[in-house]
């Protein structure tokens, strides 16, 4: 294929498995480049005390990670300032500035409100790169409905390299204080990071489950292709986490162990010669069922789906929460689990 062809072929089949369900999602996120201008304005040092008036946010998810979560309240730093945010479910900043201050804040509201502390079982929510917790939405109903107590996890994705994005769920696993069993649903890059927070000695003895749906466990050959001819276009967009991504035998994901807790994964495809023809075998489009496949997974399943459509995929859904529930991803009595030898 001639280059120029190639370049073409490989940002259209990026561009349209990115993109593939933004006609049916409500919650899209906004661009990268909608910032709280005021608090981007912070002191580099730490903001000195002012007025913490109620503000919506203004987006910008891609320069925040979660550094705590208490029931539907979350402390973020900026990536870029360093600075902290309080935030609300319904994403109205409540305080900023330092993170003391941001606690002290959380800790009055919680005497104002009477919040109860935590209890039962939570289950982490962590998206892919170039995404936010917005675009594992569809998760939230169901998984509550199941008795869960639900987080929806953001981080940095294109900002920082995958072990810096593991610290901050590292930071929010912490402090789930009183939710006695964790679980970890996970899309693309989001396993990968859950698999680099692990590798972390003193990881956390309540996480007992993890899916992973379309990640590149073994690499995604489409940043191969992106990060070899697309340098000046590929870094600028996916940052240093997308070089991290690679098929490199010596990189980062080779070297990362097996999840040290039960997990199964779910593969999107198209059977076959999957979606995209730059893809060797079948593939979402982004990543190929052949490296989603990690050994020892105690289950794993394929779904008809494009990348981004397995978290608005109703099969993929079911199949992550019944694997929370009861370690199988099928519910039919007769069709036993597909472990993945090691």
């Amino acid at each position: 294929m001639p280059q120029h062809i190639s370049f073409a072929v490989v940002i259209f089949a990026w561009l349209i498995a990115s993109n593939s369900n933004t006609a049916q999602s409500q919650d899209v996120d906004k661009p990268l480049a909608a910032i709280d201008l005021t608090e981007a304005n912070a002191d580099a040092d730490g903001p000195k005390p002012r007025p913490n008036v109620p503000t919506k946010t203004l987006g910008g998810r891609e320069f925040w990670g979660d550094v705590l979560h208490f029931h539907e309240w979350r402390i973020q730093q900026n990536v870029f300032t360093k600075h902290y945010r309080l935030i609300d479910g319904s994403d109205t900043r409540r305080a900023w500035g330092t993170r003391e201050q941001c606690q002290a804040a959380l800790d009055e509201i919680k005497l104002e409100q009477r919040l109860p502390r935590m209890s039962g079982t939570g289950v982490i929510l962590i998206h892919g790169i170039t995404r936010s917790s917005k675009s594992m939405s569809a998760f939230r109903e169901p998984l509550t409905k199941a008795g869960f107590h639900v987080f929806p996890f953001d981080y940095p994705s294109t900002r920082v390299e995958i072990p810096e994005s593991a610290d901050y769920l590292k930071q929010v696993i912490g402090s789930l204080e009183g939710i006695e069993t964790l679980h970890i649903v996970a899309h693309s890059m989001g396993g990968i990071v859950t698999r680099a927070y692990m590798s972390q000695p003193n990881s956390d003895a309540r996480l007992k489950r993890l899916v992973m749906i379309g990640s590149p466990n073994s690499g995604a050959e489409l940043a191969d292709l992106l990060s070899d001819n697309m340098n000046l276009v590929f870094k600028p967009m996916l940052g240093p986490a997308g070089q991290q991504l690679v098929t490199d035998p010596d990189g980062l994901i080779a070297r990362l162990p097996t999840p040290i807790c039960d997990f199964a994964v779910i593969a999107g495809g198209r059977g076959g010669n999957g979606f995209n023809p730059l893809i060797p075998g079948d593939d979402d489009g982004i990543v190929s069922v052949a490296s989603t496949r990690l050994p020892g997974a105690a289950d794993f399943m394929q779904v008809s789906s494009l990348h981004l459509r397995l978290l608005r995929s109703p099969e993929a859904i079911n199949s992550a929460i019944r694997f929370l529930e009861t370690g199988k991803l099928r519910k039919e009595k007769d069709e036993a689990p597909q472990p993945i030898p090691r």
